[in-house]
């Protein structure tokens, strides 16, 4: 099962995610039948909320857009606390040319726009942030969000490898985060071993991808592990909540529905699930709304 470990250096003054979401982005790759750089864009988008919702407590919910204005459209992904994430992009079948050593890239797919991230801690109007998208690889743009939004210097890497059938490989990340006490020769160490380390997609190819990643960051240096979570694709869809949004519609909407379409059928946009909502159904969603 797909892995996220929390991590702090011992004396304090750093600390790092590192994770492991090959099955939660495969699942998104299958269940919205993407092309390669569609792949990677909504993989990355999924891991950078991940980490955003690991960074958060109680029952929060991060909402993550990504809106570009290049061919890709829209990248949306919605995770919460307990490593559950779901999402899905608005063009599944873009491809692109790829570097010389065969890594996908999405920046002029994506294109210019916004950074935005919604945080609900469902005890009132949720907290809007926004940056503007300074490259369109997602992991640069989530890197200058936590700086500028943040106020916390970060390093990012995060990575969506696909085999030759352009099915996802492997798929995981890190943040790497200065907490205030670091000094000046210390952050220099860690800037140094960022700058050297291996590519993040060789590091996600190694044997123990969250072993390599830690070492990486770290190098020599004392580190410990504050939680391991799981983490996984999950959508939370069903066919009481579109019950729901059918009954905020107008009468004479629903009404439409049974007489010139005997019904209605919905598809989940974040995990492609259908509903069929037959002509009873639908008088019966009239029915309640009347009483």
């Amino acid at each position: 099962m797909d892995t996220l470990l929390k991590t702090i250096s011992t004396n304090g003054n750093f600390r790092a995610y590192v994770l492991d979401s090959t099955e939660t982005v495969k699942t998104a790759q299958q269940k919205h039948d993407t092309m390669a750089s569609s792949t990677v864009a909504l993989g990355r988008t999924l891991i950078a909320n991940l980490i955003l919702a690991a960074n958060e407590k109680g029952d929060t919910k991060v909402t993550l857009k990504v809106l570009g204005d290049g061919g890709l459209g829209a990248v949306i992904s919605v995770a919460d606390t307990q490593g559950s994430v779901k999402g899905y992009i608005q063009n599944p079948d873009a491809d692109y040319k790829r570097t010389a050593t065969g890594e996908v890239i999405v920046g002029p797919l994506i294109g210019q726009g916004q950074f935005l991230v919604i945080t609900d801690y469902g005890i009132g109007q949720p907290y809007h942030s926004m940056t503007p998208l300074v490259t369109g690889e997602i992991g640069e743009d989530f890197a200058y969000y936590l700086t500028e939004s943040q106020q916390t210097p970060s390093a990012v890497g995060l990575n969506v490898l696909l085999d030759e059938q352009d099915q996802v490989a492997r798929a995981g990340g890190f943040l790497l985060q200065v907490l205030p006490g670091a000094s000046e020769a210390e952050t220099a160490r860690y800037e140094r071993r960022i700058q050297e380390m291996p590519a993040i997609s060789t590091l996600l190819s190694s044997e123990k991808p969250l072993e390599a990643l830690l070492h990486a960051i770290y190098g020599e240096e004392d580190y410990k592990v504050l939680s391991e979570e799981k983490l996984t694709f999950r959508c939370d869809c069903s066919f009481e909540r579109f019950a729901d949004a059918l009954r905020s519609l107008p009468d004479h909407e629903i009404q439409a529905m049974i007489t010139e379409d005997q019904g209605a059928d919905i598809t989940c946009q974040f995990c492609q699930s259908h509903y069929h909502f037959q002509e009873e159904d639908l008088e019966n969603l009239l029915n309640e709304k009347s009483k």
